[in-house]
C-alpha cells in the first residue's frame, strides 16, 4: 500500500473515530442516551450480520462460541458504548473521547494483572504519561461529574474486551465476530433503554441523519476501513495511530459544538495522545548482517 493511500485511510478511520463523539452529544439533543446506541449499533450489526451470510463468511458451529461472542458484544459494544453516551450527559465530547481513548493505556496493565503479559520499558513509560494526562485534564476540573465515571468505565469495558478478543479472537472470523458482537451489544442497549430510562426520540430529517451517520459511516464504514489497515499493513505501525482518534474527537467537539480548549484539557490530552503512541507503537531494531568475503 502506498504512502498516500495509507495516510487517507488512517485519517478517514481515525477521524470518524474522534468525531463521533461529538455527532452522539448532538444526537442527544433528539434521543435518550440508551436508546440512541442501541439503535446504531442494532441497525450497524443486522446490516453487518445479513452481509457475513449473504458473502457465506464461516459462523460458529459450537453453542459455546456464540456465548463468546455475546460476552465480548456485552463489554465491547453494551458496556463501551453504553458508558459513552450517558457521559455526554454531563461532560464535553472532548473529555468523553479524551477518557474512553485511554483503553490502550489499561489494556497494558490489565493483561499484566490477569494474563502475565509481558510488556516492554517504553510502553509502561506510555501508560505513566497517560495517567498522568488523565489527572491534569479531568482533575482540574473542580467538581467530577458522573460524566467522568462513565467515561473512565467506557475506557474500562474496551480494555476488557480487547484482551478478550486476543484470548479468543482466532476462534471467530473477523467480520462475523464484529457484526454479531454489534447486534448483540446494540440489542443489550435497547433492552437497558427500555428498563432504565424514559425513552424518548424525535423522528426528523437531523436525527435520522445523525442515526444514519452513527451506524453507516461511524461503525460499518470506520470498521471496515481499520480493519483493511490492519490486514494488509504493519498491525503495530497501524495501531500506533490511533492517537489521532481523540485529537479528532477534541477538534470535532470544538468545531461542532462550540466547546472551549481549557489548558488542562489540551495538556492532558498531549499528555495521552504520547502515552497511545507509546502502548501501541512497535519499535524494531535493525540487524546490520555483515557479510565477510574471503
Amino acid at each position: 500500500m502506498n504512502t498516500f493511500k495509507f495516510t487517507l485511510l488512517i485519517l478517514l478511520t481515525t477521524f470518524l473515530m474522534g468525531s463521533s463523539f461529538a455527532v452522539g452529544k448532538i444526537g442527544l439533543s433528539y434521543s435518550s442516551p440508551l436508546l440512541l446506541a442501541g439503535l446504531r449499533f442494532t441497525l450497524a450489526g443486522f446490516i453487518m450480520a445479513v452481509s457475513v451470510i449473504v458473502l457465506k463468511r464461516p459462523h460458529p458451529v459450537s453453542k459455546g462460541n456464540w456465548i463468546k461472542m455475546l460476552i465480548i458484544g456485552t463489554f465491547q459494544t453494551a458496556g463501551v458504548m453504553g458508558c459513552i453516551f450517558l457521559s455526554l450527559r454531563t461532560i464535553t465530547a472532548s473529555e468523553s473521547s479524551i477518557l474512553t481513548f485511554t483503553n490502550p493505556l489499561l489494556v497494558v496493565v490489565f493483561g499484566t494483572l490477569f494474563l502475565k503479559t509481558r510488556y516492554k520499558f517504553y510502553q509502561w513509560i506510555g501508560v505513566l504519561l497517560g495517567l498522568l494526562g488523565v489527572s491534569i485534564a479531568v482533575g482540574a476540573q473542580i467538581e467530577l461529574k458522573i460524566g467522568v465515571l462513565f467515561g473512565i468505565l467506557s475506557a474500562v469495558f474496551w480494555a476488557i474486551s480487547t484482551l478478550l478478543v486476543k484470548k479468543w479472537g482466532a476462534l471467530f472470523n473477523t467480520w462475523v465476530l464484529s457484526a454479531y458482537q454489534m447486534l448483540f451489544g446494540g440489542l443489550l442497549l435497547l433492552l437497558g433503554s427500555f428498563i432504565l430510562e424514559k425513552q424518548v426520540f424525535i423522528l426528523n430529517g437531523k436525527s435520522l441523519f445523525i442515526l444514519l451517520w452513527l451506524s453507516i459511516m461511524s461503525s460499518i464504514v470506520q470498521f471496515a476501513v481499520w480493519y483493511y489497515l490492519l490486514q494488509k499493513g504493519d498491525p503495530g505501525k497501524t495501531s500506533a495511530y490511533l492517537f489521532l482518534a481523540p485529537f479528532f474527537g477534541v477538534l470535532s467537539g470544538w468545531l461542532l459544538l462550540g466547546e472551549t480548549l481549557y489548558p488542562s484539557i489540551i495538556v492532558g490530552g498531549l499528555f495521552i495522545i504520547i502515552g497511545i503512541y507509546l502502548v501501541n507503537r512497535t519499535f524494531q531494531k535493525k540487524n546490520n548482517l555483515v557479510k565477510r568475503t574471503l
